[in-house]
């Protein structure tokens, strides 16, 4: 099985990744497609450089791995995908055979979470509304990753059954630390889960903006409640 998870940045997207490779029969890869994304868009991002000199930056090239990939020795090949990475000129006939899956979480948190790690930040990368365009294209299942912080073991049996995947009680812990799966840019995004061993427990109050990152959260808001009605 090919599992496509799609999810903004600062979603749990990292935990999610680390919980799925746990297991011992499935392999994982982290955003292949984001080098080609800084490639093809130019936008500068944090390690830029590093991403583009360490990554496959050729979409192409990309894609067909995905298509090729048998996942070795393991049977199940989990991606962490981000939408907005998918811009024009980007393959996706490549997710009609996966198992597709969106990964949500409230704009406030995002943004908050984002804003901690690169201080100015736009519409589009947040990712809101790509995600909501993708879902309507090829559809899937809906997560959304507070209802996994609040009861892991529910949330993800609830996802493998969604799926048609047998939860694997491996997937609710790990060991700290990063993992030799994680992109390059891992060292400038990843501290928190580096020094996690499990899914943080459940989130308090929305954090309040201001300002501009008021405004980005409302123009998010009713994308993420469009997906946050469809989800499991």
């Amino acid at each position: 099985m090919k599992i496509a998870m799609w999810s903004g940045p600062r979603n749990l997207s990292t935990a999610m990744m680390y919980s799925f490779g746990n297991r011992a029969d499935c392999a994982v890869w982290d955003e292949p497609f984001y080098a080609p994304y800084l490639e093809a868009t130019g936008i500068d991002h944090p390690m830029r450089d590093q991403v583009l000199a360490a990554h496959e930056t050729d979409p192409k090239k990309v894609s067909a791995r995905i298509t090729e990939s048998n996942s070795g020795e393991r049977p199940h090949f989990y991606m962490k995908h981000m939408p907005h990475h998918m811009v024009k000129g980007m393959p996706m006939d490549w997710a009609q055979d996966c198992v597709n899956v969106h990964l949500i979480r409230h704009p406030a948190r995002v943004i908050a979470s984002y804003g901690v790690k690169r201080s100015e930040m736009t519409f589009e990368d947040i990712g809101f509304a790509q995600q909501v365009a993708l879902y309507d294209q090829i559809g899937g299942h809906v997560i959304d990753s507070a209802d996994i912080r609040e009861n892991p073991e529910k949330m993800l049996t609830k996802l493998c059954q969604a799926i048609g995947l047998e939860f694997d009680p491996a997937m609710l812990s790990w060991e700290k630390g990063a993992r030799a799966e994680d992109g390059i840019w891992a060292s400038h995004w990843y501290n928190a889960v580096h020094q996690s061993t499990g899914f943080a427990s459940a989130e308090g109050p929305l954090p309040e903006l201001e300002g501009d990152a008021a405004s980005l959260c409302a123009k998010a808001l009713p994308y993420y409640e469009k997906m946050a009605r469809q989800k499991l």
